[in-house]
């Protein structure tokens, strides 16, 4: 498929208008099904992760844990073509929630999600559920991870029905305290295994 299609960034083929020009290329896709971890490094099966793109965008749709409760979708960055995963990052987390019975909207800075010069995992999401209709979506975008000049920074926007189905709307910015080139990216629950969803890496063309 090729052309421009009009503003869906979930969307697995082709190219995707970017809001402000250009367009989001689409480079890979995962889909889970029981595994432990999923990841994407450059130069690994077909994966684009370098200086060919100053922005990359990874959406994810749909994903749903093995265990609950209190699964977290979580990620990790990687500078040694995925040897290791953990970067070193600072970041921060604003959440809005409110429950689907009602009672009393939230909408807090949340110290629970954020880290502090920390190489461990980085939650995009809060606290999901099993079942079936408990789920995460949304998406990740890393700016220019070739440079050797400059940290590396990403913003995050997550949106989750949780385990006690509650709408969780997680917004999340910061960046990889490197000037290393980051050239992979890794993508896991706090705890079990993701049972379903996809990913998909796009790179932006301008």
């Amino acid at each position: 498929m090729s052309g421009i299609i009009a503003q869906n960034t979930l969307d697995n083929s082709g190219l995707i208008k970017a809001p402000a020009g250009g367009a989001w290329t689409f480079i890979k896709k995962l889909t889970a099904s029981g595994d432990s971890d999923l990841t994407m490094v450059n130069g690994t099966a077909d994966v684009v992760l370098d200086s060919t793109y100053k922005v990359y965008l990874f959406t994810f749709k749909n994903i749903h844990p093995s265990a609950s409760p209190y699964a977290r979708l979580e990620f990790n960055l990687s500078d040694d073509t995925g040897s290791t995963f953990a970067a070193t990052k600072t970041t921060t987390c604003i959440r809005a929630e409110y429950n689907e019975s009602g009672g009393t909207p939230l909408l807090a800075y949340h110290t629970g999600l954020d880290l502090a010069q920390s190489t461990g995992n980085q939650f995009l999401g809060s606290s999901l559920g099993s079942d079936s209709d408990q789920n995460t979506s949304g998406w990740l975008e890393l700016y220019e991870p070739s440079s050797t000049t400059y940290v590396k920074h990403f913003i995050a926007r997550v949106n989750e029905c949780n385990y006690n189905d509650s709408s969780f709307d997680c917004l999340y910015g910061g960046y990889a305290n490197t000037t290393s080139a980051i050239d992979g990216i890794k993508f896991e629950m706090s705890s079990g295994n993701i049972d379903a969803g996809d990913f998909c890496l796009y790179g932006l063309t301008t």
